[in-house]
């Protein structure tokens, strides 16, 4: 089935692309969630009479996005489980475990939106990425623990202070 992009999608082409798609994936996402028209001439020529609007929409939203991106760069998120001896989780970390983490920050973003390359099924620290435009896409922090490791850093985090004071009281 030929369609004709409204915002760019990825491995398939930009904003005004004409391309062969299966009918399926037409008919069950790229139509109704308004990404594509088919491509008929009447559609065709809607396009082109609405090209300069669609794309001032696509630029005001990739810099909404930017704007974003630039903030959540310094976002990390910790991520307390239970885990085996080995270090090895009873589970593993979802994209819906972000997407909660991302919102007590202030960052509103959908499961979707969160890209994990590999289930993520021990202990460690771990680069994930989110999409929030098709052309803008930001890495965040993310450190999976036991609830041992959160107990050992409160108890360091509480002494800290004490030694900072005590050093600056001698000098």
């Amino acid at each position: 089935m030929r369609v004709v992009l409204l915002s760019r999608v990825d491995r398939l082409g930009a904003i005004g692309d004409v391309v062969d798609v299966k009918q399926g994936y037409a008919r069950n996402f790229l139509l109704p969630q308004g990404i594509a028209l088919r491509a008929t001439e009447a559609n065709l020529e809607y396009f082109q009479n609405k090209k300069a609007e669609i794309e001032a929409n696509n630029a005001k939203l990739k810099s909404a996005a930017e704007k974003i991106a630039v903030k959540m760069e310094s976002a990390a998120i910790v991520l307390v489980r239970n885990a085996s001896d080995s270090g090895f989780l009873f589970g593993s970390v979802r994209p819906g475990d972000i997407v909660e983490q991302l919102a007590e920050q202030g960052f509103v973003v959908s499961k979707s939106q969160v890209k994990i390359s590999a289930p993520i099924k021990s202990v460690g620290n771990y680069k994930i990425g989110i999409a929030l435009h098709p052309e803008v896409s930001v890495e965040v922090a993310l450190r999976v623990m036991t609830t041992q490791e959160q107990v050992t850093q409160t108890e360091e985090v509480e002494e800290a202070p004490q030694e900072v004071e005590e050093v600056e009281e001698t000098q």
